[in-house]
């Protein structure tokens, strides 16, 4: 499955995999705030964007897979794997199926844990609602988690910008990638084994997944650090990029120098 991918700079390479029910256009900010010092890959994980969803069952760790085959596409050997909510589930499953591809891991307003049953049972519902009745559902019902109360009362641009891309979300997708969360693992284990710099960070307004749930991760990683992005919610990457970005490339700065590179 090629992936498809806006990339932007050159240096470190840095993959940034988005949250649930959006695309790569959510990174903008970073495309343009961290291509100077970094090589920024965004891909639109498997049927959102401009990729296709294939007809595989559905599967974070084949998501995961997805990513590394992009590595592979574009040459690289070893990246700074990160990525928000969803993306953050699908950089554990590559921490987990390919760890040595891994030289630095940012999770960001996500969880290690795997999802209860009245959590998997809410995502089957509305993956069987939007398939039904398209993404009304999502506006309703997903949109109001995604975004902090700050945002909310006062960055009328950004809540429409965010509204119009869950709008735009794919049904097919949408239902395959509820059932693959759903089906995820509890990533506590992959968490401790990881060999690679850790930077986890949180909205301070998340409802979704907290700060509490930021903290238990990096008490998991064996080198890590916590950024807590004020006066956002679950989006902090979209909701506040300057305050996100500085936290990206003060961790590529001061954890990676050279040993992010690509060999060879």
């Amino acid at each position: 499955m090629q992936l498809y991918t806006r990339s932007a700079g050159t240096g470190v390479p840095v993959v940034l995999l988005h949250a649930f029910p959006l695309s790569s256009a959510m990174w903008l900010a970073q495309r343009e705030g961290l291509s100077a010092s970094c090589q920024v890959i965004t891909p639109d994980l498997r049927g959102f964007g401009g990729s296709r969803l294939g007809d595989d069952e559905p599967s974070i760790d084949l998501m995961a897979d997805d990513v590394a085959a992009l590595l592979d596409h574009e040459g690289i050997e070893r990246a700074v794997v990160g990525g928000q909510s969803m993306g953050g589930y699908v950089t554990m499953a590559f921490c987990r199926r390919h760890p040595d591809r891994v030289a630095g891991v940012i999770l960001a307003d996500t969880k290690a844990s795997q999802d209860t049953e009245q959590a998997r049972e809410n995502r089957e519902r509305i993956a069987r609602q939007v398939l039904a009745d398209g993404t009304g559902v999502l506006v309703e019902e997903v949109l109001p988690g995604l975004l902090g109360q700050t945002t909310k009362e006062r960055r009328a641009m950004v809540f429409g910008r965010v509204r119009g891309l869950v709008q735009s979300a794919p049904p097919g997708a949408v239902a395959w990638a509820q059932r693959a969360m759903a089906g995820r693992p509890d990533s506590f284990d992959t968490l401790a084994a990881l060999k690679a710099p850790v930077l986890v960070i949180v909205g301070e307004e998340d409802q979704l997944t907290t700060r509490d749930d930021a903290e238990a991760m990096l008490r998991a990683v064996p080198d890590g650090r916590l950024t807590v992005v004020e006066r956002a919610g679950h989006l902090s990457a979209v909701e506040q990029p300057e305050a996100f970005n500085a936290a990206v490339a003060s961790f590529i700065s001061s954890e990676l120098g050279e040993a992010a590179r690509p060999h060879g």
